[in-house]
């Protein structure tokens, strides 16, 4: 790896993790930000749910942007938008701007991620692209795993009313150091769009396809938002059909803007490859499962057994210790094995699952020490490190550098949304068994559901290996993914 490219990870990676980090964080911080501006239980809900949809919508279309306009100048732009919503969030006085503040944060976060999977395309290839991705899983699940901890250490050292504003302040000099080590360390490339065309008059234009832009964001938003207001009632979840034929005329107008030869957001052929097809399947699958093992452990932590934020928050802290390492090590190997990695990790994650429903029936039934989730929730980690980093690896290896942006987007829309709907599933079940049966059953439940999620994703990821193994066969290739 050369020094520019650790240069460019470097500024790449740091506010990504920031962005990630802001996602974990708040959980543990929810009760003490609630009780200081005097927030209802709505209006609170909303400090997860603005950040999420902000963040969800706008990925692709900022994917879309960095590819034409630069990403080093969408990747600035995303991370001043962060700043200032990070800014205010930390200082808001009350319930109403903290909201309209995280709402510009998922903003200031869709528009920087994609920049980051964009130049990882564009600027690493073969192992070290691997190595890249792997250092991104690194990031993914440290973040992940600290958040809490970060968040309830905040909260100890700092109390109640400073303790969850700093979770936010924090994010502003790391963010002010991203932009000028940005303007000094990206190459001269990265601030150069590669999709311009010449108008009628001979004059240099970007083809920004708006109205695929509209209708993806709109679709986008339909389907996620049932998943994120449920307090709404059950008459919301009727604008999940229409945000999926709204999804489905986004394809057909991409499709139509091809053919009259203009350069859709996304380029529908990307989905005949196998490679993208299958990987954005797999980690979208895997995304409904695997967030919400982290909310029914909080719950079941903190509300059945009566935890402190701290020591639930200690809980995954060696799963993400575990992920990180693994996904180091997947990146190095990841173009050898192939695709044999992500089906072993997703398995190892699995079994992760399994092993922790069956340690709280033991916690339940004989007192088994409900600390032993540190070892399985560890080997939860440990496959998602090994199924995550290769799989984006593998899913992004046949993308045009051109569709980079818009493409890692996709990847991460998917992400957003499955982990929306996945959450929203796995809670229900939770609060639905609990009153019943009680927090062990609950969360129990609550594992069944996510491992059936892991095997729906684990099977996508053996019929791609089964594809790719039969068309090596049919040319002749030696077969190895």
């Amino acid at each position: 790896m050369t020094a520019e490219q650790r240069k460019i990870l470097a500024v790449m990676l740091v506010p990504m993790f920031m962005s990630l980090l802001s996602v974990s964080i708040v959980n543990v911080i929810l009760p003490d930000m609630q009780r200081s501006i005097g927030a209802s239980n709505s209006a609170i809900q909303w400090v997860l749910s603005g950040y999420t949809l902000a963040f969800g919508v706008l990925l692709v279309a900022a994917g879309r942007a960095g590819d034409l306009f630069g990403r080093g100048r969408l990747f600035v732009i995303g991370v001043s938008v962060f700043a200032l919503g990070s800014l205010i969030s930390g200082l808001s006085p009350d319930p109403l701007v903290l909201n309209i503040a995280r709402v510009v944060m998922g903003l200031g976060s869709g528009l920087l991620s994609p920049q980051g999977v964009g130049m990882l395309q564009q600027y690493f290839h073969g192992q070290v692209r691997g190595r890249a991705f792997g250092m991104f899983g690194t990031i993914v699940g440290v973040s992940v795993g600290i958040g809490p901890v970060l968040g309830g250490g905040l909260i100890a050292v700092l109390g109640d009313e400073w303790g969850w504003r700093s979770a936010f302040l924090i994010n502003v000099p790391i963010a002010l150091a991203a932009i000028i080590l940005g303007r000094f360390w990206l190459p001269r490339s990265a601030w150069v769009g590669a999709g311009t065309d010449s108008d009628s008059h001979g004059r240099r234009r970007a083809d920004f396809d708006p109205v695929g832009l509209v209708l993806l964001g709109v679709g986008t938003l339909l389907v996620m938002l049932p998943f994120l207001e449920r307090s709404a009632g059950a008459w919301i979840y009727a604008l999940v059909p229409v945000g999926v034929a709204v999804v489905w005329l986004w394809v057909r107008w991409e499709n139509r803007y091809s053919r009259r030869g203009g350069s859709p957001m996304v380029d529908m052929q990307l989905f005949r490859t196998r490679s993208f097809a299958y990987g954005a399947s797999l980690t979208s699958m895997y995304f409904v499962g695997m967030p919400g093992i982290w909310v029914i452990v909080a719950l079941y932590l903190q509300n059945g057994l009566g935890f402190p934020a701290l020591h639930a928050g200690l809980v995954g802290l060696p799963s993400a210790l575990l992920s990180a390492i693994a996904a180091q090590a997947a990146g190095r190997v990841v173009l050898t094995f192939g695709r044999k990695m992500v089906v072993l990790g997703v398995a190892i994650g699995l079994t992760g699952v399994v092993a922790s429903a069956l340690l709280v029936l033991a916690h339940e039934a004989w007192g088994i020490s409900i600390w032993w989730l540190l070892l399985t929730l560890g080997v939860t980690g440990l496959g998602q490190g090994m199924a995550i980093s290769p799989n984006q690896t593998l899913t992004l290896a046949e993308v045009p550098v051109e569709y980079a942006g818009s493409s890692g987007g996709v990847m991460q829309t998917g992400q957003r949304v499955g982990t929306a709907i996945g959450i929203a599933i796995v809670t229900a079940v939770f609060f639905v068994v609990q009153p019943v049966a009680g927090y062990g059953a609950a969360i129990v439940a609550g594992f069944g559901f996510i491992a059936l999620v892991i095997v729906f994703a684990g099977i996508i990821g053996l019929v791609d290996l089964a594809r790719g193994r039969a068309k090596a066969r049919q040319e002749g290739r030696p077969v190895r993914s």
